[in-house]
């Protein structure tokens, strides 16, 4: 039996893309590193599509499957049909559509992203949850992809003149909010030419799909410009690196399950036990969070990046903070993981955060007291006493970590782990092999 709504969404695609004169529609899925693939079809292959899908060889596709077993369907998810902005709008227009990755027998694809984040979404539901994201995505404009010419040298909040930046982040938030995605605000960030739009806080799996139209949008917009928009985590040294800080909540029907009136910080047992989950399980996780070599680099000291596996109130330092409880609002009490990056896959990293706090409620984990100082001031001796730990410090120490987690195994499902795990494996052996410009200037002329 077809699903009403399904249909119903089917149908309004199809009057949807008769009205405005779509030729093209792109079919858009991620593979397990968190790169947009994409091909397009014609409108008149459109109803067929919505209903069957469309076939395509998945051997090509990173983590996705083997030679002999290639043959892959992608199904649009009609809901998430929206014309391109920057495409021709009046006549031969193009639009787009997710899609969910699935055998030839119909069965979902274990290895499709977007497939392990709706199996970790029903294990919250299952358990009465939903899941509610807001990420704040940080990212750097350059002159081009060959280099790091900065556009400004504005700070934090900073009102730069009306230069390229200013221009740029505007037609990218009303670029996004033409393709459905809420902007809370936008603004300068710290470092130079460092930027961030935050999109409002929805549920987790059109999250996902609106950070992977995010950064395809501020890449696009940058082009548009003759510039570059770039998400790697630390592309410049001396000045911070681009963080992914991801606010969560749980919610029970229209309640947020973290509030509680009568807690002296307004957290009910969910949610202490949640924190406890992300805290115990964050260096196994990392490897998901920041996944490229280059993550590690902004993950030290010093850069307003957390290393240290500790929980705060106000403190920035600390990797997971709460917000301060604002009297009427209990629907934004929520807490902010603090060490992802923009470059992640974000349909593994809003799945293993979930599987983190999820496993912290059903073990019932208790999360230690809340820091008050300021954990980059305390010598180590004084961390130890804590029992502060901190996040691994690099990708190959992260890798070892997840390839014993149990939790993030169950979380992304085998054919993912494996894929992940051998991919990230070659990357930082290579890493390991390069001789960098760092080494040559100061052995070089000593050795």
């Amino acid at each position: 039996m077809v699903d009403k709504n399904r249909q119903e969404s089917r149908e309004y695609v199809l009057k949807t893309a008769k009205e405005h004169d779509v030729k093209f529609i792109r079919l858009w899925f991620t593979d397990i590193l968190g790169f947009l693939k994409s091909f397009a079809i014609n409108v008149e292959e459109l109803e067929g599509v919505l209903k069957e899908g469309m076939g395509f060889d998945g051997s090509s596709i990173e983590g996705f499957a083997r030679i002999d077993e290639s043959d892959m369907i992608a199904l649009p998810d009609p809901d998430t049909f929206h014309l391109l902005p920057w495409r021709p709008q009046e006549h031969n227009a193009v639009a787009r559509m997710f899609c969910d990755i699935l055998k030839p027998n119909g069965e979902p694809f274990e290895g499709d992203p977007r497939y392990v984040l709706k199996r970790n979404l029903k294990r919250a539901a299952d358990m009465g949850y939903t899941f509610y994201v807001g990420p704040e995505l940080e990212y750097f404009y350059f002159r081009d992809s060959k280099g790091t010419e900065l556009l400004d040298e504005g700070g934090y909040f900073d009102l730069t003149p009306l230069d390229m930046a200013s221009d740029l982040r505007r037609d990218t938030v009303l670029t996004l909010e033409k393709m459905g995605i809420g902007i809370e605000y936008s603004h300068h960030e710290v470092a130079p030419s460092q930027h961030e739009i935050d999109m409002r806080y929805t549920d987790a799996l059109t999250m996902a799909d609106n950070v992977m139209t995010y950064r395809l949008v501020a890449k696009q917009i940058a082009l548009n410009h003759g510039v570059y928009a770039s998400f790697m985590p630390k592309p410049v040294f001396g000045i911070n690196g681009s963080g992914m800080h991801v606010h969560q909540s749980l919610f029970k029907g229209e309640r947020n399950a973290f509030f509680n009136r009568d807690d002296e910080h307004y957290l009910s047992k969910e949610a202490k036990s949640y924190i406890a989950g992300l805290l115990k399980h964050a260096p196994e996780i990392t490897s998901i969070t920041n996944q490229w070599v280059n993550s590690y680099k902004r993950l030290v000291p010093g850069y307003e990046a957390p290393v240290y596996l500790s929980w705060a109130r106000r403190n920035r330092a600390d990797l997971i903070r709460v917000p301060e409880y604002k009297p009427g609002k209990e629907k934004a009490t929520r807490m902010e993981f603090r060490s992802p990056d923009p470059a992640c896959n974000p349909y593994l990293t809003f799945s293993v955060l979930l599987a983190a706090g999820l496993e912290g409620i059903e073990q019932g984990y208790e999360a230690p007291a809340p820091i008050v100082e300021n954990v980059y001031e305390m010598t180590a001796e004084e961390r130890q006493a804590r029992d502060i730990g901190t996040l691994p410090a690099n990708l190959g120490d992260a890798i070892k970590l997840t390839e014993k987690s149990e939790l993030v195994r169950k979380a992304l499902g085998e054919h993912v782990f494996q894929s992940f795990i051998k991919n990230k494996r070659i990357e930082w052996e290579q890493y390991q092999a390069q001789v960098t410009e760092y080494e040559l200037k100061k052995f070089l002329p000593l050795l």
